[in-house]
């Protein structure tokens, strides 16, 4: 496996908008550069070690989707045609290939849009606790990765420093009001279902999937990435059986062997073994392959 990593980028010239855990994002003045890195984080800690192709494998599968749902809502992509980027950025095209987006600039929403269609992570915590998820009543008896009836949205806060926090639906409206929080309810669970939909075909289950959006001439849109294995819970379809975790495509492979480490959850993370990373690399490679039907290295 090649080491071929880019864990952050230096643009001098450019007006840095924000570095954050995966991305750093520069200002363009009325548009935004959106550059995926290898970083990746666990437990809102980024690793050390960066994941080879990960960056690409995010960018991708995010222009894939923005496509597939476009009839359901608009999104922020101008283009990911480097050769198409203002001529400022062309000197850092090697850096920009495959892995940046150039993307309206938007003012987001503070609220985390979390859609859910199996029992995990999080979820399955705090149904064990309080047979509810962010304040939703679920029926009793049921397992671990179970499918629910029906498909929920629990939001969440959107935290720049560490965790962010599952609310109720009330909590959401208190934040960007009732018209808004319905509107976005509708809009996730809608996209969920067709990129589930999508993705049960290709052999994948989206477990779970968090969404965010921005107000841009006036209007909801959708932003950031979207269905990616950062940002999403993706089970091989042909592997699921409730009642215990489940194999997956996505970091919580990353997650599961940290957490047999003895570290405490805060920086600094320990390197990750080349073991690791390659199996990490080959897990998203392979998301990638089966939901847009073909390799991302050809």
């Amino acid at each position: 496996m090649t080491n071929n990593v880019l864990l952050s980028t230096n643009f001098k010239d450019l007006k840095l908008f924000k570095r954050g855990k995966v991305r750093d994002v520069y200002d363009l003045g009325d548009k935004l550069l959106i550059v995926s890195t290898d970083r990746i984080s666990c437990f809102d800690v980024v690793l050390p070690s960066g994941i080879p192709y990960k960056g690409k494998v995010l960018t991708g599968l995010s222009i894939f989707w923005f496509g597939l749902i476009q009839d359901i809502i608009p999104n922020h992509l101008i283009t990911s045609d480097v050769d198409s980027y203002p001529k400022e950025l062309q000197k850092y095209k090697t850096d920009l290939l495959g892995r940046s987006m150039l993307v309206k600039k938007t003012k987001p929403l503070p609220v985390e849009c979390v859609v859910r269609g199996y029992l995990s992570g999080s979820g399955w915590k705090e149904y064990k606790e309080t047979q509810s998820i962010c304040g939703i009543k679920l029926p009793g008896g049921l397992l671990e990765s179970d499918r629910l009836a029906q498909i929920i949205f629990t939001p969440s806060t959107k935290e720049d420093v560490g965790h962010d926090m599952n609310i109720d639906q009330g909590h959401a409206e208190e934040l960007v009001g009732k018209d808004i929080v319905d509107k976005l309810a509708k809009k996730s669970i809608e996209i969920y279902k067709k990129a589930s939909q999508h993705a049960i075909g290709c052999g994948i289950i989206i477990v779970d999937t968090k969404f965010e959006f921005g107000i841009y001439d006036n209007q909801i849109i959708l932003i950031d990435e979207v269905l990616t294995p950062d940002s999403s819970r993706f089970w091989p379809k042909d592997q699921y059986m409730p009642g215990q975790s489940q194999p997956s495509f996505d970091k919580q492979f990353v997650r599961d062997y940290l957490e047999s480490l003895n570290w405490n959850k805060t920086p600094p993370a320990p390197e990750l073994p080349q073991e690791i990373i390659n199996k990490t690399t080959q897990k998203y490679l392979e998301a990638y392959k089966r939901l847009v039907g073909k390799g991302l290295l050809r």
